[in-house]
């Protein structure tokens, strides 16, 4: 087909003569789009096993219609449910995500595109396009089993003995449409076989099911909003029942191409593969040497110091579960000390929740599966000590008690700015003092907490210091490594952190401010353990945005705060940790989210990750207040809930890849 017959006339103008392939693997069926020689030739075959046997199959096909070698194949995307897994050799290569190729697609076939709404057959998506570039402005997708998708269709087809090519056209014969009410699989299966018992035919819940699907995509195009010019792409594109459907509900027609719809994913992949070759894309390397070596060094000496801490027979070991714990006492007291942070493997939790509620988070059930597993580093402790802040994490300390370890629980007052809560948590830390004693049979003097007040004060001033060089165009070091010098903080004593530290600092203050600027990124909310890394690999490894700072309990928050060292020193730490940006769970939460808000502007951030776990009390709860905030700042926010289970971690990759890509083309506009 010659472009000038396919494309919309008002853009192809902008499609070169470099031979370019844009390859769409969806779960069901798989698309390529070769761009040669100002023709377009496109073909599809369903998806096999082998992801990347399936691209191959498709490039080959490609190459022998348009008579060329594979030599000639300047550049190739890849896009869709299996873009990860692609990989050409010889040839220059790149992955976007569906959305943005859906998008761009869409715009070249018409330019007036504004809404698409893209149906595969695993997800829905309702898209906003910019119709003066064909980026995408915004997206929404339904990521919950297979309502209202291809899948869905597929198996009600089955169920009503047509062939999926079948279905639609039966819809438009019927004279009636009963009420589905289930978009669940298998709960449509008894509904299907309740109405034909009814006598219903098979055509009037075919067009019944059409529009219980339609309903459902409808409210997700409804939160965008919905703006004219609509158009549909995907591999249900061609239902002309879920088509009709759609129109009637909607209230909109939906606009014609010249190239069958389900290519539109294709078509925008081969139009970055163009500009990429045109740009001579390259990607910088994430690590220089210099960084590399030091957070080496800094893993290096965590791992070997919590080696020796499981080893000790010497002192008294305390684990502490919360960063309202006042690590300055513990230090002065003179016990061995570490912060419970580490993040359980799936059949941990589920010893955990053994012992604890099913609805309490992943990390509340892996500190207790731990222990149940007998983890040497939780194993070996005399003492959990937890200043608590969350509910979940107060049952957890007393259940550990109950079961494993003596525990000690304090109160932290949830109002910090009253003087009466003051006083009554300098009470509580002269307590932990006590206890300590009991334990240790040392009874830590004002001199020797002034002492360690001093020195954790230089190392947070220095681990700030550090954070804050990621305040440059181009950072010198990652998010991920920064949470490893948050890791050694609870680990290594303080008088080893400072020499570490300033080493560190020096080094990078010393490298220049050269190179691309990467997408900025913030992440807020719940914690992040130990261990639990997945969000920060794909965002900064795999997609190429950094985490530039993190309102998070494990990240930089909890160094936001210096200790007065001219006053009582039990006075100055009681007001020191309830002047730090409070949990959650405090109040007002205002300053909570005013401490969010003042970071995000601190690190020019162009966009929030908002992450907390499954079930989390303190911000599950408190999320729409955090992410209305962003949004008053004008701040993209992407809301993020997980669990240790890692079976989402596919679909939060797509979800990221569409947010990163929606920043970076707002930035390019």
């Amino acid at each position: 087909m010659k472009l000038a017959e396919v494309l919309d006339q008002r853009v192809v103008g902008e499609i070169d003569n470099s031979s370019v392939l844009g390859v769409d693997i969806g779960s069901r069926g798989a698309k390529a789009v070769l761009l040669h020689g100002g023709e377009l030739f496109a073909v599809q075959v369903p998806t096999g096993v082998n992801m990347q046997e399936t691209a191959d199959e498709l490039l080959y096909e490609l190459l022998e219609i348009a008579g060329i070698d594979r030599d000639q194949i300047r550049y190739i995307v890849g896009t869709g449910y299996g873009r990860i897994a692609l990989e050409f050799i010889s040839i220059p290569s790149e992955i976007v995500t569906e959305i943005s190729c859906h998008a761009m697609g869409a715009h070249f076939l018409n330019a007036d595109t504004r809404t698409i709404i893209d149906i595969g057959g695993q997800d829905s998506k309702a898209i906003q396009v910019d119709p003066k570039t064909g980026k995408v402005a915004k997206f929404i997708m339904n990521d919950k089993c297979a309502a209202g998708t291809g899948r869905f269709l597929e198996k009600a087809a089955s169920l009503l003995e047509y062939t999926i090519a079948e279905l639609g056209p039966a819809s438009l014969r019927a004279e009636s449409q009963p009420q589905i009410s289930s978009q669940c699989v298998v709960f449509a299966e008894s509904e299907i076989i309740s109405h034909r018992a009814r006598g219903e035919t098979r055509e009037a819940i075919a067009a019944g099911l059409h529009y219980a699907s339609a309903r459902r995509v409808k409210n997700l195009v409804s939160k965008i909003p919905l703006e004219g010019d609509l158009v549909f792409t995907g591999g249900v594109s061609n239902n002309v029942g879920m088509k009709k459907a759609l129109e009637d509900l909607i209230g909109l027609p939906i606009k014609p191409f010249r190239l069958d719809p389900v290519y539109a994913g294709a078509l925008g992949a081969a139009v970055y593969a163009q500009r990429f070759f045109a740009e001579e894309r390259k990607l910088p390397d994430e690590y220089d040497a210099i960084i590399k070596a030091d957070i080496t060094e800094i893993i290096g000496r965590t791992s070997e110091a919590e080696k020796s801490f499981i080893e000790r027979t010497d002192v008294k070991k305390v684990g502490h579960l919360c960063n309202y714990t006042p690590i300055e006492l513990l230090a002065a007291s003179g016990a061995a000390h570490t912060r419970i942070l580490k993040c359980g493997e799936p059949e941990v939790v589920s010893r955990g929740e053994l012992i604890t509620k099913s609805v309490f988070c992943d990390f509340t059930k892996s500190v207790l599966g731990h222990f149940a597993e007998k983890d040497p580093l939780h194993d070996g402790l005399d003492q959990v000590v937890t200043f608590y802040s969350c509910d979940s994490m107060k049952a957890a300390a007393e259940a550990i008690d109950r079961f494993f370890v003596p525990s000690l629980g304090y109160v932290v007052p949830r109002d910090g700015g009253r003087e009466a809560g003051r006083k009554f948590f300098r009470q509580e830390i002269m307590h932990f003092r006590k206890d300590l004693a009991r334990l240790t049979g040392k009874l830590v003097t004002d001199d020797e907490l002034s002492e360690q007040i001093q020195l954790y004060n230089r190392t947070r001033s220095l681990i700030r210091d550090i954070s804050a060089l990621r305040k440059r165009d181009n950072p010198p070091l990652s998010g991920r490594d920064f949470l490893e010098i948050t890791k050694a903080f609870y680990t290594l004593q303080p008088e080893e952190q400072l020499v570490l530290l300033e080493d560190v600092y020096l080094r990078l203050s010393g490298t220049p401010d050269t190179g691309p600027a990467p997408l900025r990124l913030m992440m807020a909310g719940g914690i992040v353990a130990e261990g639990d890394r997945r969000l920060l690999d794909l965002i900064e490894e795999e997609i190429g945005a950094r985490i530039v700072v993190e309102d998070h309990c494990s990240g930089l928050k909890p160094f936001y705060h210096d200790t007065d060292e001219k006053i009582d020193p039990w006075q100055a730490l009681a007001n020191a940790y309830l002047d730090q940006a409070p949990c959650a769970r405090q109040t007002p939460l205002g300053k909570r989210i005013d401490f969010s808000a003042q970071l995000a502007t601190e690190y020019r951030v162009q966009g929030v990750i908002y992450f907390y776990l499954k079930f989390c009390p303190c911000y599950g709860m408190a999320k729409n207040k955090f992410v209305r905030r962003f949004q008053e700042m004008e701040l993209p926010v992407l809301e993020l809930a997980s669990d240790y289970s890692l079976g989402d971690t596919g679909q939060i990759k797509t979800r990221l890849d569409a947010f990163v890509e929606v920043l970076k083309e707002k930035q390019e506009i």
